[in-house]
């Protein structure tokens, strides 16, 4: 028999959701035009551009939840079992706090956005150390140097390339660490139990930080080659 699906499957937050995600990336594209003009490798500056947008806008809004987005324990008494447990002591607090995008997904739209992500995997709901940890990495190392690749790019600098490989693999290692937790465990923060959670919320979104960098990484190593193998040319003249 087939389940049931959820309610709020394509409700209005999570079409909002969905929408931010292509803004960011018409954005990109957008600045490409200005940036690199008729020519350059524009796939990969829209990439970055867009990689560096998600970071900054999307995760560094879960980081501020994380850090600032609070309520008393005693105020969801009624409610605590639906929520995602913040750790003991997190911040200094003990256990009298709940952290996360769940604390404020009542009236805050990047919160609200999250908790839509969350349905598919609950660690985003609230203060997950692992992803905190990884996420602190992501927006203010990630980022940056996503941004600084975009400049590289537009200025046609060959070491943009190293960078590339650089980040990719940051990406790729992060995206291993995010979901190799659950996978030891079970997923059982996970929820893959109709089309949109498994496959547009746990593998599009996921793997594009796979297929991707690992794009980046061939298109990067390529230019490398290259240009040592013409380096060779000139030295063997």
């Amino acid at each position: 028999m087939a389940s049931t699906l959820p309610p709020d499957l394509f409700d209005a937050t999570t079409i909002t959701s969905l929408l931010s995600t292509l803004a960011i990336v018409l954005v990109a594209y957008a600045v490409s035009l200005r940036a690199l003009g008729p020519g350059g490798p524009r796939f990969l500056f829209v990439w970055h551009l867009a990689d560096a947008l998600c970071h900054f806008l999307l995760e560094g809004s879960f980081l501020y939840h994380c850090f600032f987005s609070y309520r008393d324990v005693r105020d969801v008494a009624g409610s605590v079992a639906g929520l995602f447990p913040t750790p003991y002591n997190f911040l200094g607090h003990e256990d009298r706090r709940i952290y996360g995008p769940q604390s404020a997904a009542d009236g805050n739209p990047f919160a609200q956005l999250w908790m839509v992500y969350a349905r598919a995997d609950r660690r985003w709901a609230g203060a997950d150390l692992g992803v905190i940890s990884l996420e602190l990495l992501t927006v203010f190392f990630d980022g940056p140097l996503a941004l600084y690749i975009c400049y590289c790019l537009s200025k046609r600098d060959p070491k943009a390339s190293i960078w590339m490989i650089i980040l990719a693999t940051c990406e790729l290692y992060g995206g291993f660490m995010t979901f190799c937790p659950e996978w030891l465990t079970g997923n059982i923060n996970l929820d893959g139990s109709n089309f949109m959670y498994m496959w547009v919320y746990l593998v599009f979104f996921n793997m594009l930080w796979v297929v991707i960098p690992l794009y980046a990484v061939w298109y990067s190593v390529r230019d490398l080659s290259n240009a040592l193998s013409e380096r060779q040319v000139r030295k063997d003249m």
